[in-house]
């Protein structure tokens, strides 16, 4: 998701018979509205040429004129069709049909970073992975530039022989690097997956770019740009248009990714917290964990309220956002020598360090000029003065479109309060800084004091080895979790704050050539470095599950800063776990991480069966005819999650959980258990030691959490960690503790 922050689903004889069993006259309406319709598959019904047969008979039942918008068969078992109020009646009185809601738009949640990870040759987990060789990433997007360098297929071997997928390009925009492109736009037969966004070329090299020498936007972030997972293959789906992501088209992506062969599924768009049962993406990466393929998605772009998170199922990885070490670096400097850093990427050379007066955009008495959402400046003069902008109501960008108009030289943009450090270089139109929103406080408190403000820029370029890094971004949505809040979310946070990746075209100047790149923000960039990352460790690892490969990122990931201070939140202050979960992504180390937390499908069965889904329900994102009663059912607490999230109150003062360990690590290998119990907690582990004999042998043990002293002294929330730890490794799980009093 890009940055967007709101101001904010024997054959004849079967058939025969079930619609032998009503007479239904076609209706006729132009009244339509798109719906995904969930059916229950007849005994002997399997291979997909069946499947779209018996649900042509739905059609066929309610009026012939009917047609598909898609077909799902891997994810979903039913269809998105058309259908106007009446037409959906009759359809939901046929045999074997489930459920049908309406379509939903989900919105997408918009270089230095393998270095920053500590991604690098000849060691670690690239040389371990073969830079993911073998690995097909799909994505669902808004499609692919397929010319550009970073999907040049040179010196990559051809695709696994499980590939059935295709790509819809020419043969020469085609290769061994991007295997698949295909659109999923609703009803057009004609629709290409060319990008016209740039947000799908983005996160696709991202993940698993080729290496692209020389990559830069603007003249800054120069160096060699390189995807997570360089050697592996790219499949794009085109889901999305510039306007959002359509439920019905999501399903229909997802569906042909798990039937063409992909092994990651990579999802950076996201929509607001409801059921499972009603949330297109959950349900369709349900079906893809089910056939083993791993799904990585955005967070969500609402932070940073609480309770923010799109995507919170726990077969989905859960991916927030967080900084690099670097700054394309924008220096304010004041009239009275004090200077704030900031951002932007223009930074012309021509123009010159010198003293500028310096205005303030609140002076207007325009209460929203503040913003400088308008060329029009009431009761101020901005002509050849820098002013200070309040961000928000317009993108920051055009805050320096109108700025020019008015006649302004430059522009610093100042953050809001609860934005707090997280800044942007962004592509401006005139001299300018986004600064945080101490730096804008003491800039507003200079122009107060003086009646002759002045102020000038000092453009540094990229500067690296900044520090605090990394910290949690405003932008990245919250937990606790509103779907499933016994499951800590998000899961991890990995690089979502100003990420160069390969663009449809070169934002510099004319006559400038070369490819283009671009750095933008969001949980959309932190997203593709998981899925690359993922598909790193199903290389080195191919027997591994989806449920084993998260465990490895989530158990092994920092909870540091590179300065090794517990890493901070967009107010420099220490983040808590529903910002950064398990903490940000290590791949050097979830590539061994040496004990895993595995989960089956059915594991989530009794999981939802436990959070109080009904059968059909079940049957919805499952496809199975599962029933509760036969699955059984569990608490949230007691799905063998690599985190561990309990409520604590006066009437439940106790709570016991179990978890299952399984060694993949040396076949010989003793673990001792390391808490570090959260505020006001006792907690008790046992054993607390456990020996492994061999490869792949799992082990159970059980934690009891008991409220001690009262509590948490007023807390709504405390947080802890439970390790085990050898001679060789650790394996981390975070304890989040609410009280309900």
């Amino acid at each position: 998701m890009e940055r967007l922050k709101s101001i904010h689903f024997p054959l004849c004889i079967l058939l025969c018979f079930a619609l032998s069993q009503a007479s239904y006259a076609p209706i006729a309406t132009p009244q339509r509205q798109t719906y995904i319709v969930h059916v229950r598959l007849p005994e002997g019904i399997a291979a997909d040429q069946l499947q779209e047969t018996f649900y042509r008979s739905f059609l066929s039942a309610v009026n012939p004129e009917l047609k598909f918008i898609h077909a799902y068969t891997k994810v979903i078992h039913g269809f998105s069709v058309g259908l106007s109020e009446l037409e959906l009646a009759a359809m939901s009185a046929l045999p074997g049909f489930v459920r049908a809601y309406p379509d939903r738009t989900y919105q997408l949640q918009t270089t230095h970073t393998p270095e920053f990870l500590g991604l690098h040759l000849p060691q670690g987990l690239w040389n371990q992975s073969n830079l993911g060789r073998g690995i097909i990433v799909g994505l669902l997007d808004t499609g692919i530039f397929p010319d550009h360098p970073s999907f040049d297929g040179t010196g990559m071997p051809p695709p696994p022989a499980k590939w059935k997928g295709r790509c819809d390009f020419n043969a020469s925009s085609c290769s061994n690097k991007l295997i698949g492109a295909r659109a999923f736009i609703g009803e057009s037969p004609t629709e290409s997956p060319v990008d016209d966004v740039g947000h799908g070329t983005h996160t696709a090299s991202t993940a698993a770019g080729a290496p692209v020498p020389g990559a830069e936007v603007l003249g800054n972030a120069y160096g060699v740009a390189t995807g997570m997972a360089p050697l592996a293959h790219i499949a794009m789906y085109k889901v999305c248009s510039g306007i959002g992501c359509a439920s019905s088209d999501i399903l229909a992506g997802m569906d042909a990714a798990v039937s063409d062969g992909v092994d990651v599924l990579s999802l950076s768009l996201g929509g607001p917290s409801v059921r499972f049962d009603e949330d297109a993406i959950a349900v369709g990466a349900f079906g893809a964990i089910d056939n083993g393929v791993f799904v990585s998605c955005a967070a969500g772009n609402s932070g940073p309220d609480p309770s923010s998170l799109s995507n919170e199922a726990p077969w989905i990885l859960t991916v927030a956002a967080g900084t690099m070490d670097r700054e394309i670096r924008s220096t304010v400097k004041l009239g009275n020598g004090q200077t704030l850093n900031g951002e932007s990427l223009y930074q012309p050379k021509s123009f010159a360090p010198d003293l500028y007066p310096l205005v303030d955009a609140r002076a207007s008495v325009f209460p929203l000029s503040r913003y400088c959402a308008s060329s029009f400046f009431f009761g101020i003069d901005v002509k050849g003065k820098i002013v200070l902008c309040e961000s928000g109501i317009v993108p920051n960008v055009q805050k320096g479109v109108f700025v020019k108009d008015a006649g302004g030289i430059g522009m610093i943009v100042m953050n809001q309060l609860y934005e707090g450090y997280t800044t942007f270089p962004n592509a401006h139109v005139l001299p300018a800084s986004h600064v945080s929103f101490a730096a804008g406080d003491q800039i507003r408190a200079y122009i107060n004091s003086t009646t002759n403000a002045t102020a000038a820029f000092l453009f540094q370029g990229t500067v690296l080895g900044t520090s605090p890094a990394p910290v949690v971004s405003f932008f990245s949505s919250r937990g606790p979790s509103s779907a499933s809040p016994g499951i800590l979310k998000p899961d991890v946070i990995g690089p979502g704050v100003n990420v160069l990746a390969a663009w449809p075209s070169n934002l510099s100047p004319a006559p400038a050539q070369g490819p283009g790149f671009n750095i933008i923000s969001g949980t959309s960039m932190s997203t593709p470095h998981l899925s690359g990352i993922a598909a790193l460790i199903k290389s080195a690892h191919p027997d591994w599950s989806p449920a084993a490969i998260r465990s490895a990122i989530m158990t092994t990931a920092n909870v540091l800063d590179k300065a090794g201070n517990p890493i901070l939140n967009e107010q420099h202050l220490p983040a808590d776990l529903f910002s950064i979960g398990a903490g940000y992504v290590n791949p050097i180390k979830a590539g061994n991480p040496g004990l895993v937390y595995d989960i089956s499908p059915d594991d989530y069965i009794s999981y939802l069966c436990g959070l109080g889904y009904t059968d059909a329900q079940l049957n919805v994102i499952t496809r199975r005819n599962t029933t509760c009663q036969s699955a059984g059912s569990i608490q949230e607490k007691d799905l063998n999650y690599p985190s561990i999230s309990v409520a604590l109150s006066a009437n439940a003062t106790t709570v016991a959980l179990e978890r299952r360990l399984k060694n993949v690590g040396a076949p010989s290998a003793t673990y001792m258990a390391v808490v570090g119990a959260p505020s006001g907690v006792n907690v008790r582990v046992y054993p607390s030691i456990l020996r492994f004999n061999s490869l792949n042998q799992e082990m159970k043990f059980s934690v009891t959490l008991t409220m001690a002293g009262g509590g948490s002294g007023g807390a709504s929330a405390t947080q802890g960690y439970l390790k085990w730890i050898s001679s060789q490794r650790e394996v981390r799980s975070p304890i989040s503790v609410t009280y309900k009093m």
